[in-house]
């Protein structure tokens, strides 16, 4: 005879599986992104949804955005120390006007109840420039320190040595500090515990300290280092770091790739959160750009990595690891790299990793690994020799979308290993360990040079689509693309693709059919 629950404990699970909504905030917001965190209880089933759409304040029609991801309460595993996040909606709205209130609608769905609307307000940050009718000085390096808020040092061409700089602007005053030649050299500058200062212009042979400040600004800089821009914890905040080259002492040389290779510095490697890393130029180093690990992580979240041109990363072209959430890695071209894009782990998510270009990696184009939780790959196109979607780890990544990608891998030398490891069979795919919240489906796959093959899990194909996974999966080959080109000798140099997609091709990748190029690195 069956045994019945008791009322009161059928209510009880009944409730743990609807929703019950909490506060909504908008936390730091940047010059193109919003991001909604809307934290709940309940759901234990992972069955609520939440649709959003927004609009400029004042305007009449409301556009669709990506709806939230549902992030499931969680923390880390195996890390210096454990790092938590909580039971939650969240999201982001792209590639909004700068300095502009928006309204966001919210509508959140549970089959088991709970249903709400809402609708937040949220404002983009202003693009970080100094106002028109700002005070301009002509100075020198005794004028360095005279600066007032709101006033624009246009610095003579000479050699400046290391500076540390110590006055702060204030919130629609920054100080600025401007080479309009490029011949205001510097041999290091530290900005450490600044608010409100710009730099624009510079050349620095050697790093640009940027510890523990608020609303500053490396913009046109060139910079020379082995370690280029530099914000260890407590970090970086809301910082801007644009249309800088960036150029370390790392050449492309496979007996120095990889984890434990001889390749020591850093691009940019920062920690903290609101930041902008956009149109740079970035090659030479073991990271080009990259966020802080296990104990040198203070709050890394809402993070835009923007149209860099990176290449010559001989360990990660972009180190993603320790993002919490709503960290954005958008159109960027990673050429000749190790690892093109890496989050060891993600910390619950959702971090966005869309239309991003890879040519040339030598072992894996994501590297998804410690456990890494809510990575969403999306419309990015890889082409490598070896496999390409690679991921091998033991311990499995999870609550994943990976959707639209064009992959495409190819064969290689038996037994080639770049920094130990090998770039793979030259599998379109070779996915082996991954939890069960997950979606991998709709991507398009080649196996360049031989006969096609894929594995996910233990499923090897042939085929597609598939059943469980890539029940919309495509098989294609490199002549997809309207000018294929394939990097056969991985070790070689070679110069960024063209991933322009022929006409008729599915649309897939990160170039659409009748959209224009993105702009990666400095923008004239």
């Amino acid at each position: 005879m069956t045994k019945l629950l008791p009322f009161f404990l059928l209510t009880t699970l009944h409730a743990a599986d609807s929703t019950t909504s909490g506060e909504i905030t908008t936390p730091y917001p940047t010059i193109t992104n919003l991001s909604v965190e809307w934290q709940i209880e309940g759901d234990d089933d992972l069955d609520a949804t939440c649709e959003i759409k927004f609009r400029q304040v004042g305007a009449n029609e409301w556009q669709d955005s990506m709806p939230l991801r549902r992030v499931p309460a969680g923390t880390s595993r195996k890390t210096s120390k454990p790092f938590a996040w909580t039971n939650r909606l969240s999201g982001s709205v792209f590639d909004l006007a700068s300095g502009t209130d928006y309204e966001i609608a919210l509508k959140l769905h549970d089959p088991d109840g709970g249903d709400a609307t809402k609708i937040v307000k949220a404002s983009t940050r202003p693009e970080p420039i100094a106002k028109a009718d700002a005070l301009i000085k002509n100075g020198t390096k005794a004028d360095l320190k005279t600066v007032q808020p709101g006033e624009v040092l246009l610095l003579a061409d000479g050699d400046y040595g290391a500076a540390i700089f110590s006055l702060d602007g204030e919130p629609g005053k920054p100080i600025v500090y401007r080479s309009t030649s490029g011949k205001a050299v510097f041999s290091e500058i530290s900005l450490t515990g600044r608010k409100w200062v710009y730099l624009e212009g510079l050349t620095v042979n050697g790093p640009v300290r940027m510890n523990d400040t608020e609303h500053c600004v490396v913009r046109r800089c060139i910079i020379n280092s082995q370690f280029g821009v530099k914000a260890y914890k407590p970090g970086m905040m809301n910082a801007c770091i644009e249309e800088n080259t960036i150029t370390g002492i790392r050449k492309w040389d496979p007996a120095i790739m990889g984890a434990g290779g001889d390749n020591e510095g850093e691009g940019i490697q920062f920690t903290g959160s609101g930041n902008v890393i956009r149109h740079n130029r970035v090659t030479g180093f073991r990271d080009c750009i990259s966020h802080m690990e296990d104990d040198g992580v203070a709050q890394q979240m809402c993070n835009d990595i923007l149209n860099n041109d990176i290449s010559a990363g001989l360990d990660d072209g972009i180190e993603a690891d320790f993002a919490l959430s709503n960290c954005r890695i958008m159109r960027n071209r990673l050429t000749n790299c190790f690892v093109g894009i890496s989050s060891q782990p993600g910390l619950g998510g959702p971090n966005y990793f869309m239309r991003n270009v890879m040519f040339n990696l030598t072992y894996s184009a994501f590297k998804l690994h410690r456990y890494s939780v809510g990575d969403v790959i999306l419309r990015n196109t890889v082409i490598k020799a070896g496999d390409g979607f690679g991921n091998y780890t033991s311990e499995p990544f999870d609550h994943a979308l990976i959707e639209y990608n064009l992959f495409i891998g190819g064969k290689t030398t038996d037994g080639l290993k770049f920094g130990g490891y090998s770039p793979g069979r030259g599998r379109g795919v070779d996915v082996q360990n991954f939890g069960e919240h997950r979606v991998i489906d709709f991507n398009a796959y080649a196996s360049h040079g031989g006969p096609f093959e894929g594995k996910i899990r233990s499923w090897t194909f042939t085929k597609l689509p598939g059943t469980e996974f890539e029940s919309h999966g495509m098989q294609v080959n490199l002549d997809v693309l309207e000018s294929p080109a394939f990097p056969n000798h991985p070790a070689q140099v070679y110069a960024p693709a063209d991933f322009r997609l022929k006409i008729g091709a599915p649309d897939v990748g990160a170039y659409s059919q009748g959209e224009p190029v993105p702009v990666y690195g400095p923008r004239d």
